[in-house]
Order: structure tokens, then sequence, then C-alpha cells
């Protein structure tokens, strides 16, 4: 009798807090759709019902074990996230690999509820009959089961000790392999195997973007995001009823502001794990019916629409172009938007200035000459090389900007993001001592129709003030801070003086972009100038990394 009450002394027994039910409400994503369920078996029946994809009868004829049902569920999602709603599930072929032991939902309830999963065909639980029982019988019965429930989380805690074992080790030979592979020294050069090791400029980039910090930045940029809103907003008979595509979509915002819109339906893609607290922040936000999630390339996810109306995206780096993402979005555009289909933003126009800053020369720059008394110019290696990102003021400009490129991006080719020799003329407009540098930064431009343009030397900041069309924003001098800010490429002079230079001097010259060799998504950019009438000409080559 002792023992039959410590077995139903539930309150007392430290070993079965983890049994105990969690308060919070369980969440169960679905298999194959968007849709999030209370309990295992109402999203199994919605996969059966609606998708035609009986998971438990996939499971049967499979004959899996725990950790193949384990590989078989994040197999199926990782396919639904790469756009295929269908994934091959006729062998055990198709998921036998390690990496699906890795979880592709953070926190999958799914994962933690497998013991919940069972045939509607097969056993179910027994339920005592309708009469009531003696006091001795109902006790012997709970009894009875406080074991069965003890047997069960111990078998479950034996499951999930060796789940978290087999996800350990296949994490760590992974992570060791992709180490090898991607050191300097075997980048590019034969593997034991034979096989010569792809270059990789991608994954670091889209990490990059998994994290909350550069989301929570790109946010908090009020002309960035209020750019886009504003201009949604304000034209909502653009979206009304129409498919869009967010290219690189981050934290989703784009994508619930186009379905806040109108829009009938908006396909977000990204890359990075971002996806995943995308996909939250739309179920939180109730769009889950108008937006679906992709995770991968745009070049290689499935998308399940064959064209779109509208194409959304935040593409814009350091300079414009750092990065590379325009090229992805190009992509896209020629792949799926329909022929009167719609670009957002529409343009964009990079420019330039001379720039003439003795403070900033003095503060990082001779600082290194007398260091507290010592001569510390071995840290001036390289300092010139690289393009810095800066906010300026105005003031240091000394010539009015010109404009370098334009991009009317529902025309734009990809060779368009890559030149040389574009010319350039700019006119001091005052006396300076020293040419320092140049500076580089750009126009982005929301216009609601293809047939709208912009001039060569129209500028954002006035764009509204003379009546243009849609939404503008600048991340110039002359505007708001912006998380871009301005790239600054100081001239290095080398031993030769400064020259000062006087009012009226026109500074011609030519500008190139060109990605990096060892690595597309970093840009090299190089300068040649020559001011008439004296002496002060050169050519540098700075770059981003």
């Amino acid at each position: 009798d002792s023992e039959d009450s410590d077995l139903l002394n539930l309150e007392n027994d430290e070993e079965w807090e983890d049994a105990e039910p969690d308060e919070e409400e369980t969440r169960i994503m679905s298999l194959i759709g968007d849709d999030v369920f209370p309990d295992v078996h109402s999203m199994l029946r919605h996969c059966r019902d609606v998708y035609a994809f009986d998971f438990l009868k996939v499971r049967n004829e499979l004959g899996l074990d725990f950790l193949g049902t384990i590989r078989l569920i994040n197999y199926i999602r990782s396919e639904v996230k790469n756009g295929n709603q269908r994934p091959d599930v006729s062998s055990k072929a198709s998921f036998e690999d390690d990496r699906f032991l890795r979880p592709v939902v953070e926190d999958d309830a799914l994962l933690y509820s497998l013991d919940d999963l069972e045939d509607e065909d097969g056993k179910q639980k027994k339920e005592p009959p309708e009469t009531a029982k003696a006091p001795e019988a109902a006790e012997s019965s709970a009894v009875t089961r406080v074991i069965e429930l003890q047997e069960q989380l111990q078998r479950l805690q034996k499951q999930f000790a060796e789940y978290r074992l087999a996800v350990s080790k296949t994490l760590d030979n992974r992570w060791n392999k992709e180490e090898a592979i991607s050191t300097p020294a075997n980048r590019g050069l034969s593997q034991p195997n034979g096989v010569v090791a792809v270059r990789d400029d991608d994954s670091h980039y889209f990490t990059s973007y998994s994290y909350n910090e550069i989301h929570e930045t790109m946010l908090k940029d009020t002309i960035r995001t209020d750019a886009y809103r504003d201009f949604i907003y304000d034209h909502k008979h653009l979206f009304q009823n129409k498919v869009v595509l967010d290219v690189g979509c981050g934290t989703g915002i784009l994508s619930m502001f186009c379905a806040r819109a109108g829009a009938s339906k908006v396909i977000a893609v990204d890359n990075s794990d971002i996806i995943d607290k995308a996909r939250e922040n739309i179920y939180e936000n109730g769009l889950g019916g108008v937006i679906t999630c992709l995770r991968g390339k745009i070049e290689e996810v499935s998308l399940p629409v064959h064209q779109v109306d509208i194409i959304v995206s935040e593409w814009m780096g350091y300079c414009l172009l750092y990065e590379a993402m325009l090229d992805s979005v190009l992509w896209a555009r020629d792949r799926y938007l329909t022929r009167d289909g719609l670009m957002i933003p529409s343009h964009t126009t990079l420019h330039m200035a001379p720039l003439t800053d003795p403070d900033y020369i003095a503060d990082h720059i001779s600082f290194w000459q007398s260091v507290y008394g010592f001569n510390m110019n071995s840290m001036l290696a390289h300092i010139y090389d690289e393009v810095l990102i800066r906010d300026l003021k105005s003031s240091i400009l000394a010539a009015d900007s010109v404009p370098f490129l334009q991009l009317p991006l529902h025309h734009t080719t990809k060779d368009d993001l890559t030149f040389a020799n574009r010319p350039f003329t700019m006119e001091l407009k005052e006396d300076i001592d020293a040419l320092d540098g140049f500076v580089i930064w750009f126009d982005t431009f929301f216009l609601p129709s293809r047939s709208d343009s912009v001039s060569a030397y129209a500028t954002a900041e006035d764009w509204g003030r003379r009546g243009g069309k849609g939404v503008a924003f600048t991340t110039g001098p002359g505007g708001p801070e912006t998380h871009w800010r301005q790239g600054v490429l100081l001239i290095d002079h080398g031993k030769r003086e400064a020259k000062a230079l006087k009012k009226g001097q026109v500074i011609r010259g030519e500008i190139g972009y060109k990605k990096r060799e060892d690595n597309s998504r970093e840009l090299d950019i190089e300068i040649k100038w020559d001011v008439a009438g004296c002496e002060e000409r050169g050519k540098q080559l700075w770059f981003m990394r």
C-alpha cells in the first residue's frame, strides 16, 4: 500500500516535473502548408484531407524508428521550405542523410510530440467502462496508469538522449568539414578525394542576416522603412488583389505592408535563418493566409505561382552595389515579373562629390604620427585602401555632387552593375587646402508606373518639393542619416604633398565598380582624376569587404 501511495503522490516526485503539462498552448506547424494546429492529430488529419498526404501511413510503410521519423519530418520541412509541397517519400533513401536530424524549424513542437503519433487505424487508448468503479478498482487503474506513464517518460528520455547525441555528432562532423573546405589555404585546392572545393561567396553573407541586430538597425532606419511603408500604403490601388514577391524578406516587414495594402498573395523569400522568425511574425499578425514564406535563394526555390505582379525588395548595400543582392532581384524580375509588372523601388542613382576635411585627416591620419610622443606610422598601412562608411556633413563637400550611374530597375541588366570609365566633371565651389578624397552615396525612387522616369540630375532631396510622383529618399550628406551613411574614399597622396586648389578649378575623371575577384559579394571601386591647371592627378583603387 505504501508503494501505491508513493506512486500516486505525484506532487512530491521531482522526477515528474518534466512530465507535467506545459501551461503554454502547443502550436504544431503544418508539415505542408502554413497553418498552425493545437495538437498533432488535427495537423495530420489536415495534411491528409487537404494535401492527400498521410504521414502515419508513410511512416508505417517505411518501417521508420524514432530517429527515422525525425529524419522524415525534417526532410519534409526542408523540401516544403524550398517550395516543393510534394516531397518524394517513396523511399528512405531520400532522407537517410544525418543532416535531416537537425531541426529545420526552431523549437519544432512536432519533434517533441512524437509519442502522440498514433495511427488512427492502429491501437487506441482503452477507455474505462461507463459503469462506476469500486474505489479499489479505480485506485488499481490509477496505479497502472502511473506505471505506464513512468515507462513512457523513461522511453522518451532515452529516445531524446539518443537524438541529441546523433544531432551533436552530425553537426560536429559537418562543421569540421565546412571549416576544412572554407580555410583560405584550401580554397580552390583539390581535396583528398580529388574534388576541387567550390568557392562559397554566400554562406557568410546569408549567415550575417540571421541575427536580430542587423534587422533592428534596418527597421529603426525610419528614412528607409517609412519610404517603403508610405509608398505601399499611399498606393494601395496598385496592390489590390495582386501577387507580390518579396526578395530577401528579412523579418517580413515589407511583405506585411503589402498584405495590409490588399495584395491577394505575397511570397516572401529569404535564404537566412531569419525566415523562421519572419514566418512567426506573419502568423502572429494574422497574415498567414496571405503570405507564404520560402527558405532558399530566389534562383533555386520553386515559387507556387508562375508570375507575379509586383517585386518588392530592399536590396541596396553600401555605395549601393556592395553585397551584390541586386543581381538576384534582376534574376527574379526576368523570371517571374509580368510584362506590365512593377519594381519597388523603381529607380536608383549613384552620386559622388570631392571631399575636403582637414579635421578628419588630423583626427584619424595625422594622429598616428605622434601618439604620446611616439611615431606609429606603421598603423597607416592600408588605411587608404578601404572604403570607409561615415555620416558626413554637406559642408565638407568641395563641389556640388554629380550623378555617375542611373539604374531604372525595370530595364537594368546585370551587365550594368559592373562598369569602368564612367566619366565625371566637378567644379570646386571654394578654395581648399587639399583634395582629401571622394564621397559616394545613392538616391532611391519609388514611382507608381513603369512609364515614369527620373532625370539624370534629379535628386531625392528636391523630389517632393518639385512635385515628383511617388516617394524618394537620399543616403547623402544633404539628408537625414540612414544606416547606409556614405562611402568615403580617402586619397593616398603618398610622399607627395597635397596641392591647395582654388574655387572654379575643375576635377575631371572616371570611376569604375567591379566585384572583387576572390568574393563576388565584395566590391572594388577605382577612380582616376585630374585637376585642370595643376599637377593634382592620380589613380587609386579602394575595396569594400
